[in-house]
This record gives structure tokens, C-alpha cells and sequence, in this order.
């Protein structure tokens, strides 16, 4: 695969994920120390202890660009940070994390790539790579390495009590 691995399975196979329901449905609210825009382009410009919530969703980062060119609905968020993060509350009340140097939020079709320094971690496993594209909504992931470097992957496995 010429220092490219691909993991095309679902996430952490130890459990389910969706994102809860009401989340995709709820305004999306940026908060920032500082807001530039091109009314023009359709582009803001967010500074400084930016945060994205969308529902249980919440982006963190130092810099964020809001491209909504595209149209309503088809907005896209650019998050970058040393890291920038991911969380997410799913349905059976776990949590989905990750941090990246940048994380790109496509609302159109609900996906995330992490780029730089990606990883992804939730109830204890993780995926770590140069590139990780989560679609939010069909559950799959994908990851990429370096040039190399590989992928990794640590599933973590379910601890049962005896009775």
C-alpha cells in the first residue's frame, strides 16, 4: 500500500456509535475572544478560545475559518490548534474524543477530517494517524499514515465483573 494503511472498519469494534439524534438538529454556536468576516465571501474568521458546540458536540481550537460559500447547509469549519479537539456525547452516553492539528467539519455530509498529529479515542481504545476521516453520521473511519509510519490502533477490551 506504499505508506498508506487504510482501516475501514467500524470504530473501536468493541462498541456502537451514534452521535445523539438532537445533535444534528441544534444551531451550531461559535463563541471567540475575537470575529473578522468577508460579507462578500461568505468567510468568517474566529481567534482566540474558539469553541464550536453543535448539541453534545464541542470543537475546541485557537483558530477557526467558517466557510459558508456553499450555501446554508453546506458550511465548512476549519478548526486549527496546537491541538485543536473533538468531543461528542453518543447515544449510550459515552464519549468520543479527538485531537488533531486541524479538523476540518463538513456539515453537509456530517464529516470530520483530523489532519496532523490525528487520533481518536473512546472508551479507552484508540486510532492514531496523519489522517483520520470520521463521518459522524455512518459511523465509518478511515485512517492514513506517513510517510514511514503506520497507522495505530489499540482496542481496549470490555472488563466484566464476576458475579
Amino acid at each position: 500500500m506504499n505508506n498508506k494503511l487504510w482501516l475501514s472498519v467500524l470504530f473501536f469494534a468493541t462498541s456502537t456509535l451514534h452521535a445523539a439524534p438532537a445533535d444534528f438538529t441544534q444551531p451550531i454556536d461559535v463563541q471567540a475572544d475575537f470575529w473578522e468576516a468577508s460579507i462578500q465571501n461568505n468567510i468568517s474568521i474566529y481567534r482566540e478560545n474558539v469553541e464550536v458546540r453543535q448539541g453534545t458536540m464541542l470543537i475546541t481550537a485557537l483558530r477557526l475559518e467558517a466557510n459558508a460559500s456553499a450555501g446554508s447547509g453546506n458550511e465548512v469549519l476549519i478548526a486549527t490548534g496546537t491541538p485543536a479537539t473533538y468531543s461528542q456525547t453518543l447515544e449510550d452516553g459515552k464519549e468520543v474524543k479527538a485531537q488533531a492539528n486541524e479538523i476540518r467539519y463538513e456539515l453537509a455530509s456530517r464529516t470530520l477530517t483530523l489532519t496532523g498529529n490525528a487520533e481518536m479515542s473512546q472508551s479507552g481504545s484508540l486510532v492514531q494517524g496523519a489522517v483520520i476521516r470520521y463521518n459522524i453520521a455512518s459511523q465509518q473511519i478511515s485512517a492514513e499514515s506517513e510517510k514511514n509510519r503506520r497507522v495505530t490502533t489499540i482496542f481496549t477490551p470490555e472488563v466484566k465483573e464476576n458475579p
